[in-house]
């Protein structure tokens, strides 16, 4: 089946040298993303979240945030397609000496205990299903009665150019970098306000409301060349470049960065939108 395909591609992805990269590069990584974990975190004190699912945890940054303002009442769980994520998700609760729970699977087709979960949430971790109504039906199915939906995805590229500038300026010198599908599972695939909407309405969800929000972020500098070279798009071809292309490409994009340099951090908004659903009543 060609969904199958996808899946074993974005675990294969998440598996290997991407998730290595995420895990290598997760303290700044962690730092830029830092404002939607107190925003999904602030969420989960509002709704006095009793049990919480954390979709796409990564290396735990959220997960942790929220057991740590919920405390011992509540139980936090964070899943991933990503084992070696998770794994590291793991050693930092433990380090941290924070108690929370880490599972490894595929949110899709995972099977998980019905009515288990009075709160889900995900920061950046939704947008890759192959089938996003089954996945959302599947997560609906793991949800109580009247349970909250709470996730933040990116608005499009055009919204974003923060987070397209390596690819951009690395275009002319990678010419077999594959371009963005529209609508395709990554960064960008919730880009449409219409399409979440009809996904979330199609796996059963009710209440919906899509908000766009702005939010600011922060990379430190020392961290630039990793980001470009590593992660996303850029990150993918340049695993297949000799050395010298790989060089100018990091030259050529580190140049791109510069007007977002501000003293010791590249600042930018992130373009989101902030989802809520709600879980049926019957």
């Amino acid at each position: 089946m060609e969904g199958s395909r996808t899946n074993e591609a974005q675990s294969a992805l998440w598996n290997g040298p991407s998730g290595q990269a995420w895990i290598d590069t997760q303290r700044a990584l962690d730092r830029m993303f830092e404002p939607f974990e107190a925003l999904l975190a602030d969420a989960a004190v509002a709704a006095s979240a009793s049990s919480v699912l954390d979709v796409g945890c990564g290396t735990g940054a959220v997960t942790l945030a929220i057991a740590r303002r919920l405390g011992a009442h509540a139980r936090c769980t964070g899943l991933d397609i990503s084992a070696q994520m998770v794994a590291a998700a793991r050693a930092r609760a433990q380090r941290e000496g924070v108690d929370a729970d880490f599972v490894h699977a595929d949110a899709q087709t995972h099977a998980f205990a019905p009515d288990r979960f009075d709160l889900i949430v995900s920061r950046f971790g939704v947008m890759f299903f192959d089938d996003p109504v089954q996945a959302f039906a599947n997560l609906r199915h793991a949800a109580r009665r009247n349970a909250q939906l709470r996730f933040v995805a990116w608005r499009g590229a055009a919204d974003n150019p923060f987070m397209t500038t390596a690819e951009r300026a690395a275009a002319p010198l990678l010419p077999a970098m594959p371009a963005r599908q529209p609508g395709a599972p990554g960064q960008f695939a919730f880009g449409d306000r219409q399409r979440i909407a009809s996904v979330l309405s199609d796996s059963g969800w009710a209440d919906i409301a899509i908000e766009p929000i702005d939010v600011a972020c922060a990379l430190p500098v020392p961290a630039l060349d990793d980001y470009i070279a590593r992660l996303g798009p850029v990150g993918l071809a340049l695993r297949q470049v000799d050395d010298a292309t790989r060089r100018r490409v990091i030259e050529t994009a580190r140049a791109a960065f510069e007007r977002y340099v501000q003293g010791a951090n590249l600042r930018f908004d992130a373009a989101c939108w902030l989802v809520t659903a709600r879980a049926p009543s019957a």
